[in-house]
């Protein structure tokens, strides 16, 4: 007999969210993207208020598309997107700073 699970899905059905957790999760990015674009367009802040709300709404867009759409919330243990994602914010942090680290260092 042949099998018939698709690739990557386990032996256990997969949760998948709500319609009224996506239309939470859509309203919650629409609102922080369109706040930060309204508070530089209209100089609602002074530049480093600006700079701490662009990074204050991109940290919530961030944890409100792990948390609503990628399901990061409803993960049984072993918690391996965690550890991937985690994994893959080290590598960026690594190569960002490195970059700037050679940059800074190749004036000389």
């Amino acid at each position: 007999m042949a099998q018939h699970n698709a690739i990557g899905h386990g032996d256990h059905a997969e949760r998948h969210g709500s319609l009224r957790e996506y239309v939470i999760g859509f309203a919650l990015s629409i609102i922080l993207t369109i706040f930060p674009i309204l508070a530089v367009m209209n100089h609602w802040f002074g530049n480093t208020a600006t700079f701490l709300v662009l990074l204050i709404t991109a940290a919530l867009q961030f944890a409100v598309q792990l948390l609503f759409f990628m399901h990061l919330r409803e993960e049984e243990r072993p918690r391996y997107k965690l550890m991937t994602l985690i994994l893959g914010l080290l590598i960026v942090a690594v190569v960002v700073y490195g970059s700037i680290w050679i940059m800074e260092h190749n004036m000389y």
